[in-house]
């Protein structure tokens, strides 16, 4: 039978071969002590196997504090495990018990962080996956190669009312915006109720795309339990709309799944809470492993930060995932990359430097709304700030070429530009 392979980082404070033996155990036929009926059969057919270990650096302190170790030492590594996919089957929520689990609490290990999965290429064919993807959003909303899709959030996150929200779309629409969002905090509130909105914000979708050809992609945020988000997709569809936006750890894989499986709507993978499950470099998950099982549920569109965020993550960190997002495996199907994060124009010439990739969606909040000639100059801004980029302007070329830009700088970047 073909088998998926997980990679982990581990620390512990065990002969780290012993302790790989443990992982594979306990995530599959074993436990802490031999049991009648685990025969050498079950085993060879049942058992995780250790396929891989590759000896890192020892530590005298541990990843967790409060571990104790008999020699005082810590010694970690990358360890790859398999599985034969019989363990499992097309069964998501039990993959992710299978790979992460009861890992996190084995006392074998003072560290431990899933790496990446690598999914048989049969294995991941039962999957739809994204059914939009990048080119399929380029378009629904009519951006053209060459430049990232320009969006932004709407703010203040919560309190505007439906109309206010609408008028707000309508200047950013008129300005060439591709993309506008709900915040992941706006989902029906008292002031705001969801139906209502979408049937302001597109009324002004539809007669702007009936008057120019250019549908502007807003993702309404749909996450909710299961039958009312279902409710709210098939209102979304009913109003004209092309996207919806889902708090994906919020919700879960299965949810998230039945709603991508309908497949008449992008689908938006918000990833809030993704701090609880990376910020520790020995705990949690890695985003290429994180963005392979939300590709296969089938999210379209997924957040990875940005160059010089607001946030905790490195640059190296977001360079990756933005990576790994753009790597067609497995399915062949890329996603598309949500750069985010008090972005503004002037990290687009370091995004652009270190991805040489245009096949992202660019947002910015503050970016665009704060703009001291308001949002419609902020999404002209962003626009500069793409083409002289990938033109191979320096940001002063660009701040004195493009008068929006250059507004933005005074308000942004107070040049000399501190990355560059």
């Amino acid at each position: 039978m073909e088998r998926i392979t997980a990679r982990y980082y581990i620390e512990t404070p065990y002969a780290v071969e012993k302790a790989a033996e443990v992982l594979a155990g306990e995530q599959s036929s074993g436990t802490f002590v031999t049991v009648p009926g685990e025969t050498e059969e079950l085993k060879s057919r049942f058992a995780a196997r250790v396929e891989q270990i590759e000896v890192l650096e020892t530590v005298s302190e541990p990843a967790i504090p409060g571990a104790s170790s008999p020699d005082g030492r810590y010694r970690r590594a990358l360890v790859d495990v398999s599985w034969s996919i019989e363990n499992f089957g097309q069964n998501l929520p039990a993959l992710v018990s299978t790979l992460q689990g009861n890992l996190y609490e084995i006392r074998q290990f003072t560290g431990l962080k899933l790496m990446d999965i690598h999914f048989p290429e049969h294995y991941a064919e039962h999957y739809h996956g994204p059914h939009f993807g990048i080119g399929g959003c380029r378009a629904l909303t009519g951006a053209p190669a060459g430049r990232p899709l320009i969006g932004t959030i709407i703010k203040p996150s919560v309190g505007l009312a439906p109309e206010q929200t609408a008028g707000m779309v309508q200047t950013l629409a008129e300005a060439g915006i591709d993309f506008v969002k709900d915040d992941e905090l706006m989902a029906s509130t008292a002031n705001s109720p969801f139906e209502t909105r979408v049937e302001a914000v597109m009324a002004v979708i539809n007669r702007h795309a009936d008057r120019t050809g250019k549908k502007v992609m807003y993702a309404f945020n749909i996450s909710d339990e299961m039958d009312a988000m279902h409710r709210k997709y098939d209102y979304v569809v009913q109003s004209g709309g092309t996207c919806a936006m889902i708090s994906i750890n919020s919700v879960g894989l299965s949810a998230t799944r039945r709603i991508c499986d309908l497949g008449q709507l992008a689908i938006h993978g918000h990833r809030n809470g993704w701090g609880m499950l990376n910020r520790h470099p020995l705990l949690g998950i890695e985003f290429p492993a994180y963005q392979k099982l939300w590709r296969l549920a089938g999210v379209d569109q997924l957040h990875v930060n940005g160059i010089d965020n607001k946030f905790w993550e490195s640059d190296d960190s977001v360079v990756r995932s933005i990576a790994s997002c753009l790597d067609p495996a497995p399915l062949g199907k890329p996603l598309l990359p949500v750069v985010s994060s008090g972005q503004w124009g002037g990290q687009a010439f370091e995004t652009y430097r270190r991805t040489q990739t245009t096949d992202l969606l660019y947002m910015a909040g503050g970016g665009i709304m704060a703009h001291p000639g308001g949002a419609a100059a902020g999404v002209t801004a962003l626009q500069q700030a793409w083409e002289a980029a990938v033109s191979g302007l320096t940001p002063e070329e660009a701040a004195h070429q493009y008068p929006e830009f250059g507004q933005s700088v005074e308000k942004f970047g107070k040049l000399p530009f501190k990355r560059i």
